[in-house]
């Protein structure tokens, strides 16, 4: 188990955590949660040996793995399926080593590196890996590609499937789920849940939480607490004990009024100074209950929009692609004022598609898209976060597209998204993802649109901020089209659910959990579609593990063959000289003028000889029941 005592750490001079008493048992699944900067991804490194601690023992099993999802990733001419199996390092030890033990004809060594490779389903790796990265979203024809020719995002979905194929004893995540849609998600939450080993996982999508941990561990006020359960319980009890908190505060304040009055009363009266010093002393004992902060850095909300169209948009048989291919065909969409949709798709269904053609960004290649006279789009999508100015500070943005309002209500509503003080005048190259996408989103909240497009606005969001989020969208007037893997936001700010799938858009008839039985049976159908090939790929699998077995087997052997015709050797010498020796000492001749130590000498070799032949006939029948076998 991972064991904390008295732990204290820092970053860059920073204390984070000080004091930390813990453990955490092997199989558990932890969610690691806390304010921005309050210490997650150093505790992650310190988990990593990337980060020593100030004070304290923090205890990880020596033989334990450790595995993690790279920040990083070179372009590199390997293909994804091999760069994946990179991730397990035994794996590929073991193979070196067995090229190397071949190379050598050492039969030992292959043998046992033929064991160890099956003990640790080395042959399986590929079938592995790639159910992985099918899971992930990635096609078959994906796999022999290299690494360089996929895009960021896809990149980070490659090294997740690298940590996951590593056969981690400690898993550390940090934000699984970004860059994942909705149906990878469902799928990794599956694999977590299943996975054997213990992890630690950051996330701020509440619904993925409660699914996959049993545990969260919390960081806040510079310490840490485990609390059991999964994020929906976690939230409850920390609401519960921050109200007992606040009332406590609340008392011990009146408390305190009460005694401050009383001294400031009587302090100048000789017969109360006594009782007012006394009253004095015991506010200074008094150990004061600090304030509950609940509060969210983030309060906003979308403006009134300045005009509407009934309907705001309108698309009527429209066909939309890349060149002359089409994606979608015969669309019939009606976007009106107060309409809330929520897009659900697999991945390449279309869904960005759709949103781009909403936005303008693409043209229709068949049909008409209709807009109202009043429409106005607010669209988001992570390549908007490109569009920002780095050497521009968020109020430098904001006024550009403002020019005539009066810088203090410019950073008032910066403030309301956390950019308070130095952050609101601070180039936002230097921004990480998470606050250049709520420098995003603030900058077109503020252009008063009466149809938002979203596609996948959490990613890099914290809980915090995606809980204002929701909040904000929940009470907007304007209509909205959202695509996100966020199940909360998608249940709690649409009112119905279209899916994009087979080369089209449609009402889908049920929830999010219909959904999910969805995508289940579009799997089991594409499995039952190709049976042969399963079946096929199946006997190939069986073939390749016998014929591993076999070659094992047959490494194994070969030591025993030689050291089997030594032995013969052997023996046939070890014979022909005892034989030759049974004659002299059985011709009468020897014994007619004795040589006492010539026949001592005879004798005694005679009786080594037979030792010798004795235990070599032993080990050989031993050497063939071995080889039979």
């Amino acid at each position: 188990m991972i064991l904390l005592r008295k732990l204290s750490f820092a970053r860059a001079g920073k204390p984070l955590v000080s004091d930390a008493s813990l453990q955490i048992h092997p199989g558990w699944k932890i969610g690691l949660t806390g304010a921005n900067g309050c210490g997650k991804s150093s505790f992650f490194a310190l988990l990593r040996g990337e980060l020593h601690a100030e004070s304290g023992d923090l205890e990880i099993p020596a033989v334990w793995r450790v595995g993690h999802v790279a920040q990083d990733t070179p372009a590199l001419p390997t293909p994804a399926l091999e760069f994946v199996l990179d991730g397990d390092v035994e794996l590929r030890t073991v193979e070196a080593d067995l090229a190397q033990a071949e190379a050598a004809h050492d039969g030992h060594r292959i043998a046992e590196l033929h064991a160890r490779l099956q003990d640790i389903g080395g042959y399986a790796a590929k079938a592995r890996a790639a159910e992985i990265l099918a899971g992930l979203g990635f096609a078959e024809t994906d796999l022999a590609r290299p690494v360089a020719d996929f895009s960021g995002g896809w990149r980070v979905r490659l090294n997740l499937a690298r940590a996951l194929v590593a056969r981690a004893d400690l898993l550390l995540l940090d934000e699984p789920t970004n860059h994942l849609d909705l149906d990878a998600v469902l799928w990794l939450e599956a694999w977590l849940k299943s996975f054997p080993g213990t992890l630690v996982m950051i996330s701020h999508d509440r619904d993925f939480l409660d699914a996959v941990v049993g545990q969260i561990l919390h960081i806040e006020n510079g310490g840490m607490k485990l609390y059991g359960g999964d994020y929906s319980t976690f939230e409850r009890t920390r609401a519960e004990r921050l109200a007992l908190q606040q009332a406590m505060h609340d008392k011990q304040q009146r408390e305190i009024a009460h005694l401050h009055a009383y001294v400031e009363r009587f302090r100048a009266k000789a017969s109360k100074a006594r009782q007012a010093q006394s009253r004095l002393k015991a506010l200074a004992r008094m150990e004061l209950i600090s304030a509950a902060h609940a509060d969210t850095p983030f309060e906003f909300r979308f403006r009134e929009p300045e005009g509407v169209s009934d309907p705001l948009l309108s698309l009527e048989d429209v066909n939309v692609g890349y060149g002359a291919t089409v994606i979608l065909h015969g669309i019939k969409l009606t976007l009106r004022p107060g309409s809330r949709i929520g897009l659900l798709g697999r991945n390449g269904a279309g869904k960005s598609t759709l949103v781009k053609l909403l936005a303008g960004e693409k043209s229709a290649l068949a049909g008409r898209c209709v807009a109202g006279r009043h429409l106005k789009i607010g669209y988001f999508a992570q390549h908007q976060m490109e569009l920002l100015r780095p050497d521009e500070s968020p109020l430098r943005h904001l006024a550009r597209q403002e020019p005539q309002t009066r810088e203090q209500e410019l950073r008032d509503y910066l403030g309301g998204f956390d950019f308070r003080g130095q952050m609101a005048d601070a180039p936002c190259g230097n921004f990480s993802g998470g606050e250049k996408a709520r420098l995003a989103l603030a900058l077109m909240i503020r252009t008063r649109p009466n149809l938002l497009l979203l596609d996948e606005p959490t990613n890099h969001l914290d809980l915090e901020m995606r809980e204002a989020l929701t909040l904000a969208l929940q009470e907007t007037e304007a209509a909205m089209v959202l695509v996100s893997h966020d199940r909360h936001l998608l249940r709690t700010t649409v009112d119905e659910l279209w899916l994009v799938a087979d080369g089209g858009a449609q009402p889908f008839d049920g929830d999010l959990d219909d959904y999910a039985a969805w995508l289940a049976a579009r799997r089991s159908q594409a499995k039952a579609a190709q049976p042969v090939d399963a079946e096929k790929q199946a006997r190939q699998q069986a073939r390749a593990d016998e014929e591993a077995r076999k070659k094992a087997a047959q490494a194994q052997r070969r030591p025993l063959q030689k050291e089997a015709e030594k032995l013969e050797k052997q023996l046939a010498g070890w014979q022909a000289e005892k034989a030759e020796l049974d004659r002299q000492l059985a011709d009468p001749d020897l014994y007619a003028n004795p040589d006492r130590a010539h026949i001592e000498r005879l004798g005694k070799r005679q009786a080594e000889l037979a030792a010798l032949v004795e235990a070599a006939e032993t080990r050989w029948l031993e050497i063939q029941e071995l080889i039979g076998a």
